[in-house]
């Protein structure tokens, strides 16, 4: 009678919750089975219905749309292999950024998420292309105001941004001419400098020093990430960090 009476509490307890706080649940399962940087799609998957559902009530629909967009994030780079989807997933997450950004502009989180999603969309659809399209002036002008609003959200993440621009947009004469290795070093260095240095970070300045000939830092700063233990809450992305600091450092022996 005991097991039964822990049992409906139990399932009562769970029905009672909100749908913002069953995707929160399911969302903290995102690194359940995680094999180095790939996860498993049922946890963030069933983070995402509920955050959907959240979205549609006024009490959570602010802090649903910031889980969201962190959700289409995580799904599309750790748990989706098909590149369709994984576009699919990321127009979601800045189509959703941008809406919010235009309801709250003044918000660092939204601004941020909006460019992680906006900067993975990128990759995937090509950075040429999307250059050419503006998107490195949006990731630019974004980066900018996130140091403006909160220069040390997320251990420096407007300076990482503003740093991973440089050194990632193609320079193109008369298109695209402010893209700069040297200005990349300087707000990487500077993103480092702030709060805890990232994995992200370490690998992003390694590159942009290496470009620049520093060979021995750069080679210091990969070695420091390819022997870092991946810390529980960002297993997945620790382990994409550590990867490709291996990586580069056999393409660079």
């Amino acid at each position: 009678m005991r097991q039964i009476l822990i049992y409906y509490c139990f399932f009562g307890w769970i029905a009672a919750q909100t749908d913002l706080a069953k995707g929160i649940i399911a969302y903290e399962r995102r690194h359940d089975g995680c094999v180095e940087d790939r996860a498993q799609s049922g946890p963030i998957s069933e983070a995402i219905g509920f955050f959907k559902q959240a979205l549609e009530q006024s009490e959570t629909e602010n802090e649903a749309a910031l889980y969201l967009l962190k959700s289409y994030y995580f799904k599309a780079k750790f748990s989706e292999s098909d590149k369709k989807k994984k576009k699919e997933l990321l127009k979601k997450g800045k189509d959703l950024g941008q809406k919010f950004l235009d309801w709250f502009p003044d918000s660092v989180e939204y601004r941020y998420w909006y460019l992680v999603n906006l900067g993975s969309w990128a990759e995937i659809y090509g950075i040429l292309a999307a250059a050419k399209e503006g998107v490195a002036n949006q990731m630019r002008s974004h980066s900018e105001k996130i140091i403006k609003i909160n220069s040390e959200y997320k251990d420096g993440g407007g300076y990482f941004m503003l740093g991973a621009v440089h050194y990632k947009s193609p320079y193109i004469p008369f298109f695209l001419s402010w893209p700069d290795n040297d200005e990349a070093v300087k707000w990487l260095r500077k993103a480092v400098e702030t709060g805890k240095a990232t994995l992200n970070q370490n690998v992003y300045l390694a590159q942009a020093l290496y470009k620049k000939k520093n060979y021995s830092e750069a080679i210091k700063l990969l070695e420091i990430v390819s022997q870092t233990e991946p810390s529980e809450n960002d297993y997945a992305s620790d382990w994409e960090w550590i990867k490709k600091a291996r990586e580069l450092l056999k393409d660079w022996e």
